[in-house]
C-alpha cells in the first residue's frame, strides 16, 4: 500500500476534486484555457467515446505501482472507484466518437491547450439485444455516471454541496431567449504519462423541472423520434458552448466543430456580433450586409471537419420547423448563412458549417476530393486531413509487450512513427514475437466468441430471446477453433457499408473453402440506428446466412454475431482476427477507422480501395483489394440498393479470397510479413498524434517548446493534404 503516491493524484479546485493528476499539473492546464491571450481550442463533439475499459492510464498507473487501497477516506473512494467501478461512458454510436475520444487522448498526450464540450445521455446510445429470428432488439442503456471513473459532476463554487448548474438560452419565438438549465459534468482524459489532461464537459439537461422538449431530447443520443427532436439535440450542444466558457473562464479564440452537429453556436456568435456592432437595437438596424459581414467575422473563429458524404449524415431541417421555436431575426440569419442550394424549404446545417469557417477539412484525401464535387463553392476551402486512430488505447496488451521489448520499437508509446525506421535485421525477432502475441490475442478473442456461444445455448431455455448465432443451436457444439484464419467486421450497419456484401454468393464462397479444405471464421459486430429499418434489414441477412454458410461449406465456414458491439469488443476483435473487412460502396465510407486500429496490430486489412485504405493500402503491402476503384462520378453517391454493386463487388472478392488463404495457410512467412508492413508503414501514419500535428496548422496554436518540438516530428511523418493518385 502506498498511499503517498495515491496523494499524489488528487487535485482540486472550486468546482470539485479530482483524481488522477497531481495539483501542479491540473493548475497549469486550467491557467493556460483561461489565459488572455486565447491560445487554446473548443473541440465540440455530439459524441464522444473513451470508455476506460480499453484505455486507462490512471488504472494501469495504480496497478503498476501496487497502489490498491488507502485510510485516507477520499483516496480510498478513488481507488475502488477506479480500480473496481464500472467502465462504460455509453455516450457514443460508433466511428465518429470513438474518433472524438482518441483525438481528445491525443490532445492530452502532446500537451495541447483543448477542452471539449459534448452532452451527456442518462440512456446512452442504446443496449442491443438480438434474436435469430427478430435481429436486433433496442433497449436504452442504464449507467451511473456518479459511479464511474473519470468521471465528475461538478460542484456549485458558491454551495458545494450542490451540484454546478449553468443557464442556456435558447433562441425563441421571441425576441428574447428562453434560458434553460444544465448540470455540468467533467472528464478527465489523462495523458498516458499523467502529465497533462483534456478536460470534456458534458451538459446534462435531464433535471427536474425542465421543460418537455428537452427532456425528451436529453435522454439518448441521436434520438430520432422526430425531426424536432433531432434538432432540439443540436440547439443544446451548440447553444452550451459559450455559457461552458463563460461559467469556468475559458478564452479559446478557436472552436472546432467535429461535424456540423454543433454549428448553432455560430448562431449566437453572430447574434453578438450584431449587438456589438449595431448595439442594443441591432434588430431594427441590422441589414443583409450587416449580417453577413458578422457571419465572415465569426467565421475566423470557426474549423469545421466534415465526416461523411452520405445525404443522411447531413442535418437539413424544414424551415416551418424551425419557425415553430425561433423567431424572425434568427430566421433572417437562417436564410442567408444556411439556405439549401437544392430546397429552397429547407435549412441545411452542413452547407452553414461549410460557409462558417476559416478552415474546412475532411477525413482522408479521397473524401477531400468528393466533398470538393459535393460542394464546388468552397472548393479551394477544403483540404485533407486523414482520420487517425489513438495507438495506446488499440494496440493490444501482447502486442505492447512486444513492441516495448524490442530495442528499434522501445519509443513506440511517445513516437508510433519509430516503425518506419524498421529495418530487414529488426524482422526476425519482431516476426518471432508478433506470431506468438498474435496467437494470444487469437485464442483471447475465440475464447471470448466460445464463451459467448456456449453461455447463449444454455440460456435458450431461460429467457425469450432466441440465440442470434446458428452455433449455439447444434445438437453437438461446434465451436470456433483458435488458429482458423478469422475476418473481422464491426461497425454501424448503414446500407452502403454493405456487411452481408461477401454472403451475396454463398454457394460460391463455400465452394472456395470446400475445393481447398479451408476452415475460415468470419466474426461480425455493430449496431443499426434505432430507426434506421434497411440497416436492420442488413443485420438479420447476416443472421440468415449462418445456417447456410455452415452447411454448404461442411462446417468450414462459420459466421459469427457478437451483440453488444461497444469499444471493448472492437479491441478484442482488431487484436484477435487474422485480416480486417471493409466493403462499403466507394465512395460513400470517407474514412473508416476500424481498419486503421487493426493495423496497429500489423493486422492485414480486405478492402474495398474507399476512405483511408486508398492511402493505406500502399501497393499491396499491408493488405488486399477488392471491388470497383473506377473514377468518381455523381451516380456513385447514390445510396440505392439497385446501385450499391453486390454482384460485381462480391464477384471480385470471391476471385481475391483463395490468394488470401492461401497466403495464410501456404506461405505464413509472406502473411507475417504484410503484417509487419502495416507496424512500419501504417503506424506512423494512421495515428492521431499525427493528425492532431495537421490540425495544429490550422488552430494557429502556440505551444511550449518541449510540446511545438514533438508535434513538429509528428508533421514530418505525413502530410494528408497532397494531390490525389488516384
Amino acid at each position: 500500500m502506498k498511499p503517498d503516491l495515491a496523494s499524489k493524484l488528487l487535485s482540486c479546485n472550486d468546482f470539485g476534486t479530482y483524481f488522477g493528476i497531481s495539483q501542479a499539473t491540473f493548475d497549469r492546464v486550467w491557467k493556460r484555457l483561461c489565459s488572455p491571450t486565447g491560445n487554446s481550442v473548443v473541440y465540440i463533439s455530439m459524441e464522444i467515446g473513451a470508455d476506460p475499459d480499453v484505455f486507462s492510464p490512471v488504472k494501469n498507473y495504480l496497478q503498476q505501482e501496487g497502489i490498491l487501497e488507502s485510510s485516507h477516506r477520499i483516496l480510498s473512494h478513488f481507488l475502488k472507484q477506479y480500480l473496481d467501478g464500472p467502465r462504460k461512458i455509453p455516450n457514443y454510436s460508433g466511428g465518429l466518437g470513438v474518433l472524438a475520444g482518441d483525438t481528445l487522448k491525443s490532445f492530452a498526450d502532446l500537451h495541447m491547450p483543448v477542452l471539449a464540450v459534448s452532452l451527456l445521455y442518462r440512456g446512452g446510445y442504446f443496449s442491443q439485444f438480438v434474436d435469430s429470428k427478430i435481429g436486433q432488439i433496442d433497449q436504452a442503456t442504464t449507467w451511473t455516471p456518479e459511479t464511474t471513473p473519470t468521471l465528475y459532476q461538478l460542484k456549485d463554487p458558491e454551495k458545494p454541496e450542490l451540484p454546478l448548474e449553468i443557464e442556456v438560452p435558447f433562441f425563441s419565438e421571441h425576441e428574447d431567449p428562453v434560458y434553460c438549465t444544465a448540470q455540468v459534468w467533467m472528464k478527465l482524459e489523462c495523458s498516458d504519462n499523467l502529465d497533462y489532461f483534456t478536460p470534456e464537459f458534458l451538459l446534462d439537461y435531464d433535471l427536474p423541472g425542465a421543460p418537455k422538449w428537452l427532456s425528451e431530447a436529453s435522454q439518448q443520443l441521436y434520438n430520432a423520434k422526430s425531426n424536432l427532436v433531432k434538432a432540439n439535440q443540436r440547439r443544446m450542444l451548440g447553444s452550451a458552448v459559450l455559457p461552458i466558457m463563460e461559467a469556468f473562464g475559458f478564452t479559446a479564440n478557436t472552436i472546432h466543430l467535429n461535424e456540423q452537429h454543433g454549428v448553432t453556436v455560430t448562431l449566437h456568435l453572430i447574434v453578438k456580433e450584431l449587438e456589438k456592432a449595431l448595439g442594443p437595437d441591432y434588430i431594427q438596424r441590422m441589414s443583409k450586409e450587416d449580417i453577413i459581414h458578422a457571419a465572415e467575422k465569426v467565421g475566423q473563429q470557426i474549423i469545421y471537419t466534415i465526416h461523411t458524404p452520405v445525404k443522411a449524415g447531413h442535418d437539413r431541417f424544414s424551415r416551418d420547423l424551425y419557425s415553430s421555436f425561433s423567431h424572425g431575426t434568427v430566421e433572417r440569419i437562417l436564410d442567408l448563412v444556411a439556405h439549401d442550394e437544392d430546397n429552397q424549404h429547407e435549412y441545411n446545417f452542413t452547407a452553414m458549417a461549410m460557409r462558417i469557417n476559416r478552415g474546412i477539412n475532411s477525413v482522408s484525401r479521397l473524401h477531400r476530393d468528393v466533398t470538393r464535387k459535393q460542394f464546388p463553392s468552397f472548393a479551394s476551402k477544403i483540404k485533407a486531413i486523414t482520420n487517425g486512430v489513438h495507438h495506446l488505447t488499440w494496440t493490444s496488451n501482447s502486442r505492447a509487450a512486444l513492441f516495448d521489448s524490442i530495442a528499434s520499437t522501445r519509443d513506440w508509446r511517445t513516437a508510433p512513427g519509430c516503425f518506419s525506421s524498421l529495418s530487414r535485421s529488426d524482422y526476425p525477432e519482431l516476426v518471432s514475437g508478433l506470431r506468438k502475441a498474435w496467437l494470444i490475442d487469437n485464442q483471447r478473442l475465440i475464447a471470448y466468441t466460445n464463451h459467448m456461444l456456449d453461455n447463449h445455448r444454455r440460456q435458450m431455455t431461460e429467457t425469450w430471446i432466441d440465440p442470434p448465432n446458428y452455433l449455439s443451436h447444434l445438437s453437438v457444439p461446434d465451436w470456433l477453433e483458435p488458429n482458423v484464419f478469422t475476418v473481422g467486421f464491426a461497425r454501424r450497419f448503414s446500407t452502403y457499408k454493405r456487411a452481408d456484401l461477401i454472403f451475396d454468393d454463398i454457394s460460391r464462397l463455400a465452394e472456395i473453402l470446400v475445393k481447398n479444405n479451408w476452415k475460415i471464421n468470419f466474426l461480425f459486430a455493430g449496431k443499426a440506428h434505432p430507426e434506421d429499418e434497411p440497416g436492420k434489414m442488413v443485420l438479420k441477412l447476416i443472421l440468415d446466412n449462418q445456417e447456410r454458410l455452415y452447411k454448404l461449406s461442411n462446417g468450414l465456414g462459420k459466421l459469427v454475431f457478437i451483440p453488444g458491439y461497444d469499444m471493448c469488443i472492437a479491441k478484442l476483435l482488431v487484436s484477435g482476427v487474422h485480416s480486417w473487412l471493409n466493403c462499403p460502396k466507394r465512395p460513400l465510407e470517407a474514412s473508416g477507422t476500424s481498419g486503421m486500429k487493426a493495423a496497429m496490430n500489423g493486422v492485414p486489412n480486405i478492402s474495398v480501395m474507399d476512405g483511408w485504405w486508398v492511402e493505406g493500402y500502399h501497393n499491396g503491402a499491408t493488405g488486399w483489394k477488392f471491388g470497383y476503384e473506377g473514377p468518381i462520378e455523381d451516380s456513385d453517391l447514390s445510396e440505392d440498393r439497385e446501385s450499391l454493386l453486390y454482384a460485381e463487388d462480391a464477384d471480385s472478392f470471391y476471385n481475391l479470397l483463395p490468394s488470401v488463404l492461401e497466403t495464410f495457410y501456404s506461405k505464413h512467412d509472406e502473411f507475417l510479413d504484410i503484417a509487419v508492413n502495416n507496424l512500419k508503414l501504417n503506424v506512423p501514419i494512421f495515428n492521431t498524434h499525427r493528425m492532431a500535428a495537421e490540425y495544429i496548422q490550422t488552430y494557429n496554436l502556440h505551444l511550449e517548446p518541449d510540446a511545438a518540438a514533438k508535434i513538429n516530428s509528428f508533421k514530418e511523418l505525413y502530410q494528408s493534404d497532397l494531390p490525389s493518385d488516384f
